[in-house]
């Protein structure tokens, strides 16, 4: 069974992610966010792409919006209802 991260985890696991590689805690719910923009739409959707293949590999999958060149990223355990080490992997 997949754990949620305790306290020491967040503060060691997610620092990282949030002050350098732009994720941010998403406002209401137990699970992280990212923006990442592109040339164009091809570029887009070849990153949706690599990123499909290895949440299948997984068995994790993210939940995202794609408008043209922009992918939003959404992370959170469905298994524990919130984040996990599968999230920040």
């Amino acid at each position: 069974m997949v754990k949620l991260l305790t306290s020491e985890e967040r503060a060691s696991k997610l620092q990282p992610l949030t002050q350098a590689s732009g994720w941010a805690m998403v406002e209401g719910r137990d699970a992280i966010k990212k923006s990442f923009v592109f040339s164009d739409f091809v570029h887009a959707f070849a990153f949706m792409t690599a990123v499909a293949l290895r949440a299948e590999k997984m068995d994790h999958h993210p939940e995202w919006f794609n408008v043209y060149n922009r992918v939003e990223v959404t992370l959170s355990t469905h298994d524990c209802q919130g984040l996990s080490d599968r999230d920040i992997v």
